[in-house]
């Protein structure tokens, strides 16, 4: 088997061990293709690799359907252990319920002081406005260069950052950056309908990946969360 060494000297404690551990959990659905891990250390993960092709004809169309299959395991909202989405530790202590869960664990973590009374306003407007459905499995971090074309042509899924939450996560983080094709869509509304007015709801959970790139990456992306939060509920300025 060819081999993937994934390397990051001077990494956080238990980076790769959480990341062996994410890719380990997505790979048990039995779903879309994740890499096998083979070795973990404090400053390494190897990884079975996947030799790239060309997409076959139906990768978009397999990647719809397969994440929909993933998002229906599910359980509680958060996590048995914390992890990280980038290099930013991620806070998975369940809570209550999901609306609790995004605003605790999520978003009010990473409020910086000038948003703060927006997001507030915000917070208190969710608990009305969040469907009920049941939870699932997410990828947590899932942008176009987290999926991969494998030696099938099939879609493959890497550096996850996961958690139990809404699916709708997964889904706005994928229309944020963009490059995904409307057979993607259109299978995975096929294989699993989304719940009246996701659209809606697609700045609420774009704002996560949002915040964590203002951290991550300094202020440019500043603008793009406020003008999410200009969509939503309770928090327009």
């Amino acid at each position: 088997m060819k081999t993937h060494r994934k390397t990051r000297p001077g990494a956080p404690p238990d980076f790769f061990a959480a990341e062996a551990h994410g890719l380990e959990w997505l790979r048990n659905t039995g779903t879309l293709r994740i890499p096998q891990v083979l070795e973990v250390g404090a400053e390494h993960l190897l990884m079975e690799w996947l030799e790239p092709a060309p997409a076959a004809p139906d990768h978009d169309e397999r990647l719809g359907r397969g994440l929909a299959e993933l998002h229906r395991s599910g359980g509680e909202p958060g996590l048995d252990r914390d992890n990280f989405v980038g290099t930013l530790a991620q806070d998975n202590r369940t809570c209550a319920n999901w609306c609790e869960f995004y605003i605790e664990r999520r978003l009010r973590p990473l409020v910086l002081a000038p948003w703060q009374a927006r997001f507030e306003r915000l917070f208190a407007a969710l608990p009305g406005w969040l469907p009920n459905e049941a939870l699932s499995r997410l990828h947590g971090d899932l942008w176009a260069g987290n999926v991969l074309t494998g030696p099938g042509g099939e879609p493959c899924l890497i550096d996850p950052a996961v958690y139990v939450g809404h699916r709708e996560v997964d889904l706005a983080m994928m229309r944020l950056f963009g490059g995904f094709g409307p057979r993607v869509w259109a299978s995975y509304q096929e294989a699993f309908p989304l719940s009246h007015g996701y659209q809606e709801r697609v700045p609420l959970y774009q704002l996560y990946p949002l915040l964590v790139h203002v951290h991550l990456f300094g202020g440019s992306y500043a603008g793009q969360v406020e003008r999410a939060l200009a969509q939503l509920p309770g928090s327009r300025s």
